[in-house]
């Protein structure tokens, strides 16, 4: 758990120390060896493998107490960890770690005609504070992730995951210690009232300099619509993935089912399938058919639904539908045109993919299709930093200032100039 081993009454109070310690931690993180900031990830993943059948222990009693709240499959599956997970969660931490230390790396750097040699270089941004629900990794990739870009962190993780997100702070904490570092670098808030959340947003007397916000709409919205502090976040995960009639069926079959199926209730899920109309001849029949026959529900517009047994007739909402479960709108359109004009008009600016052999269709909708991420003959699952090589991610942002994409060490850092002279004045 957190330094402080159990919430006072006065959440405001409590939380105003957590920023203030925080803040001191940052101001320490900022100019730590690069060393350092390795040793504690490793030394993390270390205790994480040590603590394994504590950990999963922790989660089990999350699950149970989940179950018995009947929260829905997609949901439990966010939560559920697993020794494979678990092995991604210490695979992630071990190669943040190894990652370049991102901290006074140089930008760009040039000299003036007066001889002033100006340098950018990487800053950290301070004190991230990171809201989430159901999925305990998040505690690892968040606190890593802050860590290595220099940043202190301050994690509030949702009450149904409040177990296994405590067991896996205190492996953090382990490596920070091991480390010299200091343990308030990474936080976890160790309180489910959601006054707590409010102080957050509010930012905690200055403390706070971005918020994060990892979940649902509803979460995302009040993070959005309340925040006094810049946050990095993507509402909704309405991804699409377009089928051109330059597309081999092969490819648009496995494709479109990993990118619905593999786990449909992850935010880079497809939610939307286009379909190009001289292919839905020979390629819809195919790409449905292995969707339902793993249980995926299909919901058309006329032409799907007049030539596939099962389809439910999909209305407007469909389009704006992220399901988070093995649900799919499908929508026959007249080519890539009319596929860029749906995404433009529906899409949440997550990620979007085509699947096609054309490299002028693809070029277009590269060029023409605005979200954060923009794919081409790949599932839409791969939208995740540790696909990215980023070892893992904060969140994908989807707004257009600062970051966008999935959020790694490089974008959890600011810049700062460094101007050289040899006693230059201004006339």
């Amino acid at each position: 758990m957190s330094a402080l081993a159990a919430p006072p009454d006065d959440v405001a109070a409590m939380m105003a120390e957590i920023g203030r310690k925080a803040r001191a931690a940052a101001a320490l993180l900022a100019t730590a060896a690069a060393s350092r900031k390795q040793a504690a990830l490793d030394e993390a993943a270390a205790a994480i493998d040590r603590r394994r059948t504590e950990i999963l222990a922790a989660n089990a009693a999350d699950l149970a107490a989940g179950r018995s709240r009947g929260l829905s499959a997609a949901f439990l599956d966010r939560l559920e960890l697993t020794d494979a997970r678990l092995d991604g969660i210490t695979e992630a931490l071990r190669t943040i770690a190894a990652l370049p230390d991102p901290v006074g790396t140089v930008m760009a750097e040039w000299t003036r005609p007066n001889g002033l040699v100006i340098s950018r270089v990487r800053t950290p941004l301070g004190v991230i504070g990171v809201i989430f629900e159901s999925r305990p990794n998040v505690t690892a990739d968040a606190g890593a992730l802050c860590l290595k870009s220099g940043n202190a962190v301050i994690l509030r993780g949702g009450s149904d995951s409040t177990r296994s997100s405590a067991a896996i702070h205190a492996c953090l904490v382990d490596g920070l210690r091991a480390a010299g570092l200091p343990a308030d670098a990474i936080q976890l808030v160790p309180t489910t009232d959601r006054a707590a959340v409010g102080e957050m947003l509010r930012g905690l007397g200055g403390s706070i300099d971005v918020i994060v916000p990892r979940g649902g709409k509803a979460l995302v919205a009040r993070v959005q619509e309340e925040a006094r502090v810049p946050v990095f976040a993507h509402l909704e995960g309405i991804c699409h993935t377009y089928i051109d009639k330059a597309a081999r069926l092969d490819m648009a079959v496995s494709v479109t089912l990993n990118a619905k199926m593999r786990r449909p209730g992850v935010c880079g899920a497809t939610e939307t399938l286009l379909v190009h109309a001289d292919v839905v001849g020979t390629h819809l029949r195919p790409v449905i058919d292995a969707l339902v026959a793993k249980g995926c529900e299909i919901r058309g517009d006329e032409t799907v639904v007049s030539l596939i047994a099962g389809a439910v007739p999909a209305g407007e909402d469909d389009w704006h539908a992220e399901y988070g479960a093995p649900i799919i709108a499908v929508r026959v359109v007249a080519g890539v045109d009319e596929a860029i004009a749906h995404i433009a008009r529906y899409s949440s600016h997550h990620t979007e993919a085509i699947i096609s052999e054309d490299a002028a269709a693809v070029a277009r909708f590269f060029d023409e299709v605005d979200s954060a991420i923009v794919m081409h003959n790949a599932s839409t699952q791969f939208a995740d930093g540790g696909e990215f090589g980023f070892g893992g991610e904060i969140g994908i942002a989807t707004g257009r200032f600062h970051a966008r994409g999935p959020v790694g060490v490089e974008q959890l850092c600011s810049f700062k100039y460094l101007v050289r002279g040899s006693g230059q004045t201004r006339p």
